[in-house]
């Protein structure tokens, strides 16, 4: 059982259900709320203990950052998720786009106890901040999907871009001026951007926390690993399709999806979450595993 502690909103006290909890904060400016595993805590944290500020359906919301060691950050929350996205940009000057043959890929990782779900997609022609928003877009709608966007959940992500949309109200902006930018200049990725705003909207819990890429957190190099094998994976393009040379004007060249290969974790009550492998044949996912395995990113104990 959670309890959670009120401490500012349309009437204080400790609930034992978020439901309950949540109408006395929804909506309220200023609202200052927090779960907690015991009762004593809930009441340490109404009787004077530091003051924490939860984040609200505004998605203005805080982020901690790495230490610039090898350590991984510690985000708070019942549900953690990583996203990452990366491009192959090989040949193109400073500033230049992206060529119609270079790869792209994004990919996500869910964690819940000792749960994981992993996924990962690729395109041709795409840029690196448009696999950034997929990776976060596709982690939303994978969440809401299995009906956990109620959950207290942290996101560690390495794109200051895509924190500075949503903590700097960028994203907000964007939406009143018909998602233009401020100078009245075309958004890029806009239909990506309407979409993360669309599903924002059904997440009240989300902190959000930044790390350095390629500095040490495990989940970050999980994630930027899995990514990198879906662009090793990718092939060449169709010579018959249409360049992508500007991707917010055509759209890069998707690659086709794999059919999944379900594996059926121990069961969590009440909403299990499974994990699943984007490649399609046996060979590929024992590669993928193999390659984790080095990296100390697997356990086989997890299914």
């Amino acid at each position: 059982m959670k309890y959670y502690a009120v401490k500012k909103g349309r009437k204080t006290g400790i609930f034992t259900s978020w439901d309950e909890a949540e109408k006395k904060v929804k909506g309220f400016s200023g609202a200052q709320y927090k779960s907690f595993k015991t009762e004593a805590e809930a009441n340490a944290y109404l009787n004077g203990a530091k003051k924490t500020t939860s984040p609200t359906k505004t998605h203005h919301k805080s982020h901690k950052k790495a230490s610039t060691g090898r350590r991984s950050v510690q985000p708070d929350g019942d549900i953690i998720v990583y996203t990452d996205g990366g491009s192959r940009n090989h040949g193109n000057h400073r500033g230049g786009h992206v060529k119609a043959s270079d790869k792209a890929a994004w990919a996500f990782l869910v964690q819940t106890g000792s749960q994981k779900y992993f996924e990962s997609g690729g395109e041709f022609g795409a840029t690196n901040n448009r696999m950034e928003i997929m990776a976060f877009l596709e982690a939303l709608k994978y969440l809401k999907r299995q009906g956990l966007q109620n959950e207290r959940i942290g996101v560690v992500m390495d794109s200051q871009y895509v924190l500075d949309a949503i903590q700097k109200g960028w994203l907000a902006g964007w939406r009143r001026r018909g998602w233009n930018k401020s100078d009245g200049s075309k958004l890029h990725n806009k239909q990506l951007w309407q979409a993360v705003d669309a599903n924002l909207r059904d997440f009240p819990i989300i902190r959000y926390y930044w790390t350095k890429g390629h500095a040490g957190d495990e989940g970050n190099v999980f994630v930027d690993h899995l990514l990198n094998q879906t662009m090793d994976q990718m092939g060449q393009p169709d010579p018959q399709a249409s360049p992508a040379v500007t991707p917010d004007k055509q759209g890069p060249q998707p690659i086709p999806k794999p059919q999944p290969i379900k594996q059926q974790p121990t069961p969590r009550q009440p909403k299990p979450i499974h994990r699943k492998t984007a490649p399609t044949t046996p060979t590929s996912v024992q590669d993928i595993e193999n390659s984790l395995k080095q990296l100390g990113l697997f356990d086989e104990d997890d299914d």
